[in-house]
């Protein structure tokens, strides 16, 4: 069974940084697109960014463009999210996530075969 493990998340004040990574294993990494998704209590589950297997194509939500950079690196079956200008907006705890049935890359959470356990970003005001 495939295996995503998130690491990186933390308490950060607003206007600060932050970098998460996911670590795959039991999956050939590179047949998948990966993805970012974030969550808070009661909401929905958010998409923040995604990016094909390959590493050249990637997609992010409005609300970060601009701030959260994607990269995958696939000798090492790790894929990170470099979050920058924190705003308390991006507290949640962030999921990584693992679509093999794209040949592009995709928001739609639905599409996505496994996921980790999450990790919690916390912004402070």
């Amino acid at each position: 069974q495939a295996q995503l493990h998130e690491s990186g998340g933390g308490l950060v004040q607003a206007g600060g940084s932050l970098s998460l990574s996911c670590a795959a294993s039991q999956l050939t990494f590179e047949h998948y697109a990966m993805g970012w998704f974030r969550q808070t209590p009661g909401k929905a589950r958010e998409f923040v960014a995604a990016i094909t297997w390959s590493g050249e194509g990637t997609m992010y939500a409005d609300s970060v463009k601009g701030r959260f950079t994607v990269s995958r690196d696939n000798a090492k079956n790790t894929v990170s999210l470099q979050m920058s200008n924190l705003k308390p907006e991006d507290t949640a705890v962030y999921y990584c996530a693992a679509d093999s049935s794209v040949w592009g890359c995709t928001r739609n959470w639905k599409s996505y075969d496994f996921w980790g356990q999450g990790t919690q970003v916390t912004v402070s005001s």
